[in-house]
């Protein structure tokens, strides 16, 4: 499996797949801190992940033009 697939099947676990390398959702503090391990451990030399936390939705302005992907996100 390649890298990509495999951070792709991985992130895909816990937050909705936006777009090409682009990933939104909500993560509880534990379960970022899991998810930020595992990526770091997952990065081969050279390679990079950027993590963008917003602890507060007033401080996000989120414009769709098109079909939303979050629509489709599924809770358990």
């Amino acid at each position: 499996m390649s890298y990509a697939r495999a951070f792709l099947k991985y992130l895909r676990r816990y937050l909705t797949h936006v777009q090409n390398s682009v990933f939104e959702g909500e993560l509880t503090e534990g379960t970022l801190v899991e998810v930020k391990e595992t990526l770091q451990s997952m990065l081969e030399e050279g390679e990079s992940v950027m993590v963008y936390r917003m602890d507060s939705e007033s401080y996000v302005e989120r414009s769709v033009y098109g079909d939303d992907p979050m629509d489709d996100q599924q809770f358990l």
